[in-house]
């Protein structure tokens, strides 16, 4: 059964209502951390908190912040099943991400490490006669896209497709389309769910070694997943495998070219920099919010807070907080603590698919970095122009390359 929750709009809380207001939100975030530790919006009726000792507190307390909730920021229309694990908590939560968790395991993603740099090759190669490139479209796309559809068995031809649906399913919430964007929605998850039964009807016949076939062999309270419970499963990590890892690399690019200009040829001369690039990314410049609901009145944030409401947890603004990243709205290459970062939750949600994210990322940089010699901007780019409609990430990115 589908079920619509209520949604909210982020830019409708922040009044980053303009596309460079909502690509360089530092000085709200610092004007929030400064003044606020916590706000109530009541045209949303929403409580946001933005430091990171309360973020993570809150990401951390499942049983008084709960993913169980009635409205969130998420764009994904939810589907009511028991093998969710985007609106449960603990055990059920463990239970469920038990089934999946061996597909992201080191000794599993060691065993993908060289489908995923054939991958990377290919891209690279197709776009070597290229003085100029579009990081987004040739790069930053296809690459985890690919990856994912893979991992789960889907047919490499049917990657656009997939893709397409996954956007649809990520546009970001805004209200004065929430109607339509629901009924949009709600028929791409039905159009993407029929694309995907019959290929579990398939696997469980002939498995292979993909997330899908496995889902069709694992028990989940006695009994076997259905074909629909593995289908809402698998378009849970095909849109946010998708999603995360497309920005990453995007916004690793973006960083290096224009926030930190001579961080590309200090990676060069010291690739052993390239994770903590990632790192420095995933802190500086990854725009994330998260919701919980309170499950009892509480004043732990020094205000008091009524069961059933909705709190927004800040992640982005907790990655810039100075009490734990000094200059926070610097790129920095040589910061020391930018793995503390919470981009990818903290506690029993902790993001499933990081590692997966970080490896792609990791191989896509180290191969880029090995074929081009120099990056450049386009003197002409104005990244407001490239700002996806009502989001945080860039639709395109131009630059110029010199290859080896």
């Amino acid at each position: 059964m589908v079920a619509v929750r209520d949604t909210i709009s982020l830019h409708d809380v922040s009044k980053l209502n303009t596309p460079e207001k909502r690509w360089n939100p530092y000085d709200w975030y610092e004007s929030m951390l400064n003044k606020q530790r916590v706000y109530y919006d009541e045209q949303q009726d929403v409580w946001s908190i933005f430091r990171y000792e309360d973020v993570q507190y809150a990401l951390k307390e499942y049983t008084l912040f709960s993913n169980r909730r009635k409205r969130s920021v998420i764009p994904v229309i939810k589907k009511d099943s028991r093998v969710s694990m985007n609106t449960v908590d603990p055990p059920l939560h463990r239970d469920v991400r038990h089934l999946v968790s061996r597909a992201f395991s080191p000794h599993s993603l060691s065993d993908w490490r060289p489908r995923i740099q054939r991958i990377v090759d290919q891209l690279i190669s197709a776009m070597h006669t290229k003085a100029e490139i579009d990081l987004v479209q040739d790069f930053a796309i296809p690459l985890p896209i690919t990856i994912i559809s893979d991992l789960l068995g889907a047919p490499r031809e049917d990657t656009q497709t997939i893709k397409k649906w996954s956007d649809a399913l990520f546009l970001p919430n805004v209200s004065y389309q929430k109607e339509q964007q629901q009924k949009e929605k709600l028929a791409v998850m039905a159009q993407f769910e029929q694309y995907l039964l019959p290929l579990i009807k398939a696997k469980r016949q002939q498995p292979t070694q993909d997330i899908i076939s496995d889902l069709t062999t694992v028990a989940y309270e006695g009994d076997t997943l259905t074909d629909e419970e593995i289908a809402q499963f698998s378009i849970s990590l095909l849109a946010a495998g998708n999603e995360t890892t497309t920005n990453l690399i995007t916004n690793l690019f973006y960083c290096l070219l224009y926030d930190a200009p001579s961080s590309y040829e200090t990676l060069r001369c010291k690739p052993s920099l390239c994770s903590q690039a990632i790192e420095e990314t995933l802190r500086f410049r990854f725009p994330i919010t998260l919701d919980r609901e309170v499950t009892e009145d509480t004043t732990i944030f020094g205000t008091p807070m009524k069961k059933g409401d909705i709190i927004l947890l800040w992640i982005s603004a907790a990655n810039h907080d100075p009490l734990v990243f000094p200059s926070p709205h610097v790129f920095d290459l040589t910061r020391s603590n930018s793995n503390k970062h919470l981009t990818f939750g903290k506690g029993p949600h902790f993001c499933l698919g990081a590692p997966l994210a970080r490896l792609e990322a990791t191989l896509a940089l180290e191969t880029f970095l090995r074929h081009v010699t120099h990056i450049q901007p386009l003197p002409a780019y104005n990244v407001q122009e490239h700002i996806a409609p009502d989001g945080q990430n860039l639709a395109s990115l131009p630059i110029m390359v010199t290859w080896n």
